[in-house]
């Protein structure tokens, strides 16, 4: 049975990622000179690995646990 895609673009979410956090992630994960090598090389592993939902999962699962690494 397949799954409908999960949306990370809002709704009822208890998360929220703002416009500069995306940014900076962003400048991280595609000009930081270290940083985005290691981050790209997953990505593309992930994106040809992984289906949609997968990869959903995975970035919902390493928010939740830098959050739960920020309160301890």
């Amino acid at each position: 049975m397949a799954i409908s895609p999960i949306s990370i673009l809002g709704g009822d979410s208890v998360y929220c990622i703002n416009e500069a956090q995306m940014r900076d992630a962003r400048r991280l994960a595609e000009e930081d000179p270290e940083s985005s090598k290691k981050i790209k090389a997953i990505i593309e592993k992930l994106e040809s690995d992984f289906s949609r939902n997968e990869r959903a999962a995975l970035a919902f699962t390493v928010i939740e646990n830098l959050r739960d690494v920020r309160e301890k």
